[in-house]
């Protein structure tokens, strides 16, 4: 399978820049697989899906302030001569860095990606602040660097007086100080992840309380998104794409509830590995780290149900999904669903899939809109 089978127009201009007001006034496309049919709905309608016996699982991962700006201290690995017309940018240049994933338990040495990465060699140190540099100690593809920390204080305050809201490469605006609370789940706990579980971005605490009171139960687990979630696919066949590994880890007692639950509804594609993982490894191994690579063809364990968001083409997030969904319900397949796509229309998005009525829709975080999928007849509960 090419992993162009799974791509679709998406001009940048269809991007919704800035977040709804109330997260929660999304539109929702639910999806019965099996009827092959759609419904579009209203988010704050979700609940109303929801019964007794259901497991509703959020990913309570925290995103830290993981996009970082500084400037090159020196550069050991490529002396440059005084009278090279760009020494100035070499030795003193921009450089932007994401970091990825901590390496070290004492969290001083990260994985992360750095812009000018052909410039940026083995020995190179970068400040970011007075408190905050950075030494270059490996390199890898695509961009990666390994990078050591220095800081005379602790280096979690140190990232957060520096760092940066991560946003999406899509998001073309700074980040703002509302987005440190606004490009957060609600239920976010435990600090690691470098971007947000965004499926769970449209719930209020008054949605979370609809759905206790239609009698379903709420888990949580921690999946700390990382490359193996936001990465592009680096090859031409689905099959040969290996993702990178990032951290999970499920509790005792919501382990449990997941597998006692008559029905799993998973929110976003980080709970939907999280859960596989732990599934596929007859719930023995409850964190750590997980590559799984979740594509057409893949067996699913345990999620009967699963919300997320349209995710960008060709992307592992998209396949996963029409692992899920059928490549037919989520619009990849162009014969039978050729108008399948989301396009602004002023402030909003407007959502245009055959079977359902092209109209104006409030525009939500990242400009994608949540999706239901529904996988087993017997859960339709709608009352």
């Amino acid at each position: 399978m090419h992993v162009r089978e799974f791509h679709y127009e998406l001009p940048e201009d269809r991007i919704a820049q800035e977040p709804l007001e109330d997260r929660s006034a999304s539109r929702m496309l639910v999806v019965y697989r099996a009827e092959q049919r759609w419904e579009d709905r209203w988010f704050r309608e979700f609940p109303q899906f929801l019964g007794p016996g259901d497991c509703l699982v959020l990913n309570d991962s925290k995103v830290i302030p993981a996009r970082l700006f500084g400037h090159r201290h020196g550069v050991r690995a490529l002396p440059i001569g005084k009278k090279n017309p760009t020494r100035r940018q070499h030795l003193t240049g921009t450089v932007e860095v994401l970091l990825v994933r901590p390496l070290s338990e004492d969290h001083l040495t990260w994985l992360a990606l750095a812009r000018p990465g052909r410039k940026l060699h083995l020995g190179e140190r970068i400040r970011f602040s007075e408190k905050l540099e950075a030494e270059i100690i490996a390199r890898g593809e695509y961009g990666e660097r390994t990078l050591r920390f220095r800081t005379d204080g602790d280096f979690h305050e140190a990232l957060d007086e520096a760092g940066h809201v991560p946003l999406p490469p899509y998001i073309h605006r700074p980040d703002t100080p509302s987005d440190r609370s606004r490009y957060q789940t609600i239920f976010a706990e435990n600090a690691g992840s470098v971007a947000a579980p965004t499926a769970g971005l449209h719930f209020t605490s008054q949605i979370l309380e609809a759905c206790r009171q239609r009698g379903a139960d709420i888990a949580r687990i921690t999946l700390h998104v990382g490359l193996g979630t936001f990465q592009p696919l680096h090859t031409e066949r689905v099959e040969e794409a290996k993702l990178h590994a990032e951290y999970y880890r499920i509790s005792p007692e919501p382990a449990v509830r997941v597998q006692q639950a008559q029905r799993v509804v998973a929110v976003g594609t980080t709970s939907v590995r999280a859960i596989e993982t732990a599934a596929a490894g007859d719930w023995r191994h409850l964190s750590g780290d997980t590559d799984l690579f979740i594509h057409p063809g893949f067996r699913f364990q345990r999620v009967d149900a699963m919300l997320t968001n349209f995710h960008l083409p060709e992307s592992s997030l998209l396949i996963l999904v029409c692992a899920f969904g059928g490549k037919e319900s989520c619009g990849c397949n162009a014969d039978q669903l050729p108008s399948a796509r989301i396009e602004p229309a002023d402030s909003g998005v407007r959502l245009r899939r055959q079977g359902v009525d092209p109209q104006r829709v409030p525009s939500c975080g990242g400009g994608r809109l949540p999706l239901l999928f529904i996988r087993r007849r017997d859960a339709d509960r709608v009352g």
